[in-house]
């Protein structure tokens, strides 16, 4: 049982010291669960030095070495010795467990697992049970054509690198979302805790019901040091850091020392005790059909940084100090007496106690291991792709906006759309979630709450029933941390399910380096065979640039797009729908993808509506297309191209195309139409792309391009490189100029507005000469107008607001 003494010792060193006190294990199960580690940390140190003589059979050469050493020594024995426990325990109660590694650099101490549990042989049949496998296992890590120092997409059982720090207790709430039987166990590191998104992520138990989601159980592995600083965790008294994690809603269970033998006792009574609670909770909540918020336990290991490594190496600390962060006797390769210190290191591990004479792990300690599916590195859960099925996804036709006339009807995109997602949600109860930080009503998604409410299971108020939409059973999660959102959201598809992230535009640069991680991991993922493909990440901007007038400056960022257009094109899709229908077929496209981010920007204010749905369909199947309808250059040459990607630029850029329709009739006007961004660059250089001889069909190759863009009109400069006429392209976007304008102000502002594009086009028709001067004025003229009445008004005229496609068309034109 619990204790209620608080020892206010923050050494990691001497006898364990534990909240809870107990002799879980018998001398025998002590010896063989410390020889388990000792062959988890012999396999650790031969995948940072060794090259051959992997069981040490011969006296230690330099040529038995690697010529680079690389890797992380410090995190792998708290890792392993965490490991080694839930094995135990995974065997008496018939546990369900995912492993996640928090600490970054620490994947010896999984892959060493893996390894000994036979999985990795399983997976990499060359990484045999032997000594010729182990010598290609040591040799592979960190190696030209091996693996990474993290718990890469190559790792069994891994599905989270690590390599960039905060993520890992989001993840975890991720994968046991509505998995009711799974436990992830979770190492922090207290490097990691010291991040933002480590923090909030904390409060993830209170999105966590006890009725149908599985449990997350953290260890923070307090190890004292960064590369070369203290953790602060690690600094502070045990009332201090016990309150800190009371205050977040859990239960902590101190587990510190040194001494093995005591601290394997330690660490199985707490570790059991900490299971018993969570099966508690959820036989509780699920008896009674009641969810509720207990709070969780989690466990504080407090070891040694570099546990088992010589305390001192030359008079220098090595063991517990921060040098044994990444590889911690650097010298070997120079140094004849670190290397013979190296090899009396390794041999105090007794690995022929360990292994046999041909390499195997000893049958006894073998038995220590789960079998199948039931050890961690074989776990489904991390390789989801196994797990992921289909959507049940409703016909997005039936959602569609009818009686449409093209460029004259005014509807509101986002708000049907929530329609169709609402439905989404309501035919997947089980394996879709809506993800976004607090937004989800401001982006006129509410419709979605009629199908799943948003989770809470903190405190409620009386007037939370008054349209509060708060449900311990709902599917919509909303947190004011973009961070512990995308972590969720890349958590539960990562583990086979499917979900879409919506957010307002400027402030999803916050999670700017997460959906790096997520490109950067699921590419990887194509390389690796065995990995199963995962539903994509769906992330749904709007609140967008255009529309952040009265937010002003701080609201207008649309440079996500530039970020995704860095990543792989083999796992990254941007779509910028112009109206209601394509954004419906848009999304049902990307429900149906796998191993994608796909990026889909809309406004969520009315709009003016393009296409009937049959047109949408079509439209958005090819990615850019010429509308006829708004066009007068049929069977001739245009004089020009007007071109627009997004809602808001095809708006203005449509009204710059009837502009000169009315003002210069003889101007052949061709109008294009953008919906997936990629479609703009080389099929050569992406899987959407247009060969140039499609570019040239749309395009032209010697006529004028005026191209209004949604984002930094340098990107379409760069993915239209070497296009024929590139020279021709002369690009409209937002340029970072903004304030407290109307939306009128702000496009001129930007030389977005429909005056600046008609002037575009004038300037840049070398045919009409001079011929236009006096239309090019009045261009001019019609802009101080408007802009000066917006000034004066502060509202833009009604002949700017609600302007709407009136220029004659034959009949039937457009449908």
């Amino acid at each position: 049982m619990p204790s209620d003494s608080t020892d206010q010792s923050i050494s990691a060193y001497g006898a364990a010291r534990s909240t809870v006190k107990g002799q879980n294990l018998d001398p025998e199960e002590v010896r063989k669960m410390d020889a388990y580690f000792r062959a988890s940390m012999y396999l650790c140190l031969g995948m940072l030095y060794l090259r051959e003589n992997v069981l040490l059979k011969q006296p230690l050469k330099v040529e038995h070495l690697k010529a680079r050493l690389l890797g992380h020594w410090g995190s792998d024995a708290g890792q392993s010795f965490t490991w080694i426990h839930m094995n135990r325990l995974i065997k008496k109660y018939d546990l369900d467990v995912l492993f996640i590694s928090g600490p970054g650099h620490g994947a010896p101490g999984i892959l060493s697992q893996s390894y000994l549990e036979g999985v990795y042989s399983e997976v990499y049949p060359d990484k045999s049970e032997d000594e010729r496998g182990m010598q290609k296992f040591f040799k592979q890590f960190s190696f030209p054509g091996g693996i990474g120092s993290h718990a890469t997409p190559e790792t069994p059982g891994s599905l989270h690198e690590g390599g960039e720090l905060g993520y890992s207790i989001s993840h975890a709430f991720g994968t046991v979302f509505d998995h009711p039987n799974l436990i992830t166990l979770t190492m922090v590191g207290d490097g990691e805790a010291e991040t933002g998104p480590l923090a909030t992520s904390w409060h993830s138990t209170k999105y966590l019901n006890p009725c149908t989601d599985g449990a997350v159980l953290p260890v923070l592995h307090l190890n004292g040091y960064k590369i070369n600083n203290p953790t602060l965790l690690a600094r502070i008294s045990h009332d201090e850091l016990s309150a800190l994690m009371k205050g977040y809603g859990w239960t902590p269970y101190f587990v510190e020392g040194s001494d093995r033998e005591t601290m394997h006792q330690a660490m199985a009574a707490t570790l059991e005790h900490c299971v018993l609670e969570i099966r508690k909770f959820q036989k509780q909540a699920r008896d009674s059909k009641e969810p509720f918020r207990p709070h969780w336990p989690m466990i504080i290991l407090r070891s040694p940084k570099g546990w088992s490594a010589p305390r001192e190496v030359d008079g220098k600390l090595l063991e517990g100090f921060w040098r044994a962060h990444q590889i911690p006797i650097t010298d070997v390769l120079t140094n004849p007496s670190h290397l013979q210190l190296l090899e009396s290191w390794m041999k105090s591990y007794k690995p022929e106690e360990l292994f046999t004479r041909e390499g195997r792990l000893n049958p006894e300690l073998r038995a220590l291991a789960p079998t199948g599916n039931s050890r961690m590195s074989a776990n489904p859960v991390g390789n989801g792709g196994l797990l992921r099925r289909p959507l049940d996804l409703p016909d997005f036709r039936k959602y569609a906006l009818t009686s449409i006339d093209p460029g004259a009807t005014i509807r509101g995109s986002m708000v049907n759309m929530s329609h169709y997602l609402r439905d989404v949600v309501a035919f997947n109860q089980t394996n879709f979630r809506v993800f976004g930080p607090d937004e989800t009503e401001s982006n006129k998604l509410s419709e979605i709450y009629k199908a799943g409410k948003k989770v809470w299971l903190a405190e409620y108020f009386p007037e939370d029933s008054n349209g509060g939409n708060l449900s311990m059973a709902g599917r919509v999660m909303e947190m004011l941390s973009e961070h512990t959102c995308e972590g969720w959201l890349e958590g539960y598809v990562l583990s086979g399910r499917h979900g879409l992230l919506n957010s307002y535009e400027p402030f999803i640069h916050i999670i700017d380096s997460m959906v790096n991680q997520h490109c950067k991991w699921i590419e990887k993922c194509l390389e690796v065979e065995w990995r199963a493909k995962v539903a994509s990440l769906n992330i749904l901007l709007t609140a967008t640039v255009w529309r952040q007038d009265h937010n002003g400056f701080t609201h207008q960022d649309p440079g996500f797009l530039d970020v995704v257009a860095n990543k792989s094109p083999e796992v990254v899709r941007i779509y910028l729908p112009p109206d209601g229908n394509s954004l419906l077929s848009i999304m049902d496209h990307c429900f149906r993808s796998a191993n994608y981010v796909n990026v889909i920007v809309a406004d969520k204010q009315d709009h003016i509506q393009f296409m009937d749905m049959d047109a949408a369909i079509a439209h958005c199947t090819k990615g850019v297309g010429i509308w006829d309808w708004a066009s007068n250059d049929q069977g001739a040459e245009p004089d020009v191209v007007m071109a627009a990607c997004g809602d808001v630029p095809t708006h203005e850029a449509l009204a710059a195309t009837a502009l000169l329709r009315e003002h210069l009739p003889q101007l052949k006007v061709r109008f294009v139409n953008v919906v997936d961004l990629f479609k703009l660059m080389s099929k050569i250089h992406h899987p959407h792309g247009m060969s140039d001889r499609e570019w040239k069909a749309v395009f032209t190759a010697d006529r004028p391009i005026v191209f209004n863009f949604h984002s930094y009109p340098w990107l379409i400069h760069r993915l239209t490189y070497k296009r024929p006429g590139q020279e021709n392209i002369h690009v409209r976007g937002y340029k970072e100029k903004g304030n407290i304008d109307t939306p009128f102000e702000l496009a001129v502002r930007n030389q977005t507005d429909r005056y600046s594009l008609a002037v575009d086009a004038i300037d840049h028709c070398r045919g009409l000469g001079n011929t236009a001067s006096g239309v090019r004025e009045k261009f001019l003229n019609m802009q101080l107008l408007a802009k000066q009445k917006a000034y004066d008004d502060g509202i833009d005229p009604d002949y700017i607001r609600n302007w709407t496609w009136q220029y004659p068309r034959k009949k039937g034109e457009g449908v």
